[in-house]
């Protein structure tokens, strides 16, 4: 019965994870996306590399504010290859990056004052990645 002692009992619940983490984990997973396609396409590295930059920045910003470490090894291999087709591999990314400004938007509704800003930009980042991805 040792540990089960009635004053030993810890009745603090484990706070929940930061909200915000998942943005850490969607900018790295971004940053891999668009790494991943500039390596199959050699041709668009100009125009994907600068936004490639753009959601590692964000992951380190965001991890700052979190008081999380941001991996050192390279972010994650994407979840799927990029198409053959430079025109279809832009329009995937410009999709990722549709989806990933709506997750943007939410956590920034629900953020509270101090982290709006910082969300803020990255949901204007975010669209602006899909109009350079035209």
């Amino acid at each position: 019965m040792t540990g089960c002692d009635l004053f030993d009992r810890d009745d603090e619940p484990t706070p929940p994870p930061d909200p915000l983490r998942p943005m850490v984990d969607e900018s790295l997973a971004l940053v891999a996306a668009h790494r991943a396609a500039a390596s199959a396409h050699p041709e668009l590295a100009d125009r994907l590399n600068p936004i490639a930059e753009a959601h590692s920045a964000h992951a380190a910003e965001l991890a700052r504010v979190l008081g999380v470490a941001v991996p050192s090894a390279p972010p994650a291999t994407p979840t799927s290859a990029p198409a053959t087709d430079p025109a279809a591999a832009l329009a995937a990314l410009r999709a990722l990056e549709k989806t990933a400004q709506r997750s943007a938007t939410a956590a920034c509704a629900a953020a509270p004052a101090e982290r709006a800003a910082l969300l803020g930009s990255i949901v204007a980042a975010r669209a602006t990645h899909q109009e350079a991805l035209k």
